[in-house]
């Protein structure tokens, strides 16, 4: 990892870490702050995987799937749009649901980080397994009561988690192979 790449996951920790609290303080006006960010953020990187396609993604061998994220991104980011206009509670369960996505996908990273022999991969899987079982919890929890601050809490509290995790792996020594 270069060093400019661990300033800017350390900044992004410290500025996800500042959001967080934020959610924590206001939640009642959070919500809003929450659906433009996210909507935001996928918006820009639905269209970044588009020019991707149309610049070099479409010559290349898979490049297919480049643009089929792309379409998916996109309709992510119109549904959650559309669904902030609906119900609170919808967009507080996608959100949550984010989150059990890239638990899943840490999990297994975590399975591919030991099949190609990282020693990581602990860290990994119990990242994953802890994100995966905080969300549900918040979901069933959230959706029990049928309170939506439990949920907005919930979401701080994974981003909080979330950014710690960055700012730790920013600090984190990386392994150099080195080739003789």
């Amino acid at each position: 990892m270069t060093k400019f790449k661990r300033i800017r996951d350390f900044i992004a920790g410290v500025l996800m870490f500042l959001f967080a609290l934020i959610i924590i303080i206001v939640p009642e006006v959070s919500l809003g702050i929450i659906v433009f960010i996210l909507t935001v953020s996928m918006f820009a990187y639905g269209f970044r995987l588009l020019w991707f396609y149309f610049t070099m993604s479409r010559h290349m061998v898979g490049g297919k799937s480049t643009l089929y994220r792309a379409i998916i991104v996109l309709d992510l980011a119109l549904f959650l749009v559309s669904a902030a206009s609906m119900s609170r509670i919808i967009v507080l369960v996608y959100l949550i649901f984010i989150f059990v996505f890239t638990g899943v996908i840490d999990i297994l990273r975590s399975f591919e980080a030991k099949s190609n022999g990282a020693s990581n991969w602990r860290f990994k899987m119990i990242t994953g397994v802890i994100i995966v079982m905080f969300a549900i919890a918040l979901i069933v929890i959230g959706l029990f009561f049928g309170r939506e601050d439990i949920l907005v809490y919930g979401y701080a509290v994974s981003l909080i988690y979330s950014a710690v995790t960055r700012i730790v792996n920013a600090f984190k020594k990386t392994a150099i192979v080195y080739i003789q």
